[in-house]
């Protein structure tokens, strides 16, 4: 059996001061020794430069969201609301007040969805096939002009080639294509989703084709030492970075899609919102009218804040910022 004996510090001095010896101190002697020193000497300190008391106090509200993201746009609606009650009074009543409009709008969209024949139906049928004309010309321009962007960036033969066509088509009006498009297409339907076509395909094409001309040449010289085949140079290296360029043709298309439609249905007819906005100002319905207007607004306000948040997602943050 192995026993081990702990012994005190006095009792390990004791037989020392016996002998006559001057007693030796312990190592936890000297660490108590320096610890009291150490406080005592920071016990100094603190007198001399006293901390002061912290104040507990509670936190203050931060009301700049309130001040710049809030009261803003109320103080901008109210500006609108004023001078348009400014335009009721100083027309002598022609132009509807927006207590009038409001109430107006109030029963419209009690029930957008009605239809009680193929001309007269709710707004909601209204908006809806404005979209949907709208989707496709532009779905059918994305599938056309992105491509060719990509071409015309990527090839300089190609970019000498089309930049006069470009330059001299696409400054025409939209709307001077809806003649050709109702003489070939023998409809309106498809004579408005032409035009939504060939007013959205511009922007398309130039913004892709600029993406990928200021694609750094370091790049390319990279994919040329690495024997990378076309394919592999359009998806690895020229796609992610002209994807901001290529959002930004669509954002601008977009938004031009959406004014041109309405243009376009006022002149085909058939169910759409500017359809609707015709056949109001043939009924003198100013207040369904002046809806419309907010509609349209409305409706292009989220179009833009969903492109928005789309090219958000799939931009480099170098690119956000």
């Amino acid at each position: 059996m192995v026993s081990a004996v702990f012994h005190s510090p006095l009792e390990a001095a004791a037989p020392a001061a016996r002998n006559g010896d001057k007693p030796r101190e312990s190592a936890a002697t000297y660490l108590i020794a320096a610890h009291v020193h150490q406080t005592g000497a920071a016990a100094q300190n603190d007198m001399k430069n006293p901390t002061p008391a912290v104040a507990t106090t509670k936190p203050q509200r931060d009301l700049s969201y309130l001040w710049l993201g809030i009261l803003p746009p109320l103080l901008g609606l109210g500006l609108l609301a004023l001078v348009w009650e400014l335009v009721f009074m100083g027309t002598g009543g022609s132009i509807p007040s927006p207590k009038d409009t409001f109430v107006q709008a109030v029963q419209i969209f009690s029930d957008p969805f009605y239809s009680k024949g193929p001309n007269d139906q709710g707004v909601g049928w209204n908006v809806l096939s404005s979209l949907k004309r709208v989707a496709m010309g532009f779905g059918l321009a994305a599938v056309v002009g992105i491509p060719v962007g990509f071409l015309i960036g990527r090839f300089n033969f190609l970019s000498r080639m089309f930049n006069p066509l470009i330059s001299l088509l696409r400054p025409v009006s939209p709307l001077a294509w809806l003649p050709i498009g109702l003489l070939v297409f023998k409809g309106a339907n498809p004579a408005a989703i032409w035009t939504i076509f060939i007013c959205s395909i511009w922007p398309m094409i130039v913004n892709t084709a600029v993406g990928v001309q200021r694609v750094p040449q370091d790049y390319m010289n990279v994919a040329r030492v690495l024997n990378l085949s076309e394919w592999k140079i359009v998806t690895r290296i020229l796609f992610p970075a002209v994807l901001p360029y290529m959002l930004t043709g669509v954002r601008l298309a977009v938004g031009t899609a959406w004014l041109v439609i309405v243009a376009a249905e006022m002149l085909t007819g058939g169910v759409g919102i500017g359809f609707w906005v015709w056949d109001e100002w043939n009924n003198l319905n100013v207040k369904n009218i002046i809806i419309a207007i907010f509609v349209i607004g409305i409706v292009g306000l989220l179009l833009e804040f969903a492109l928005i948040k789309l090219a958000t997602a799939f931009t480099f943050e170098e690119v956000k910022n």
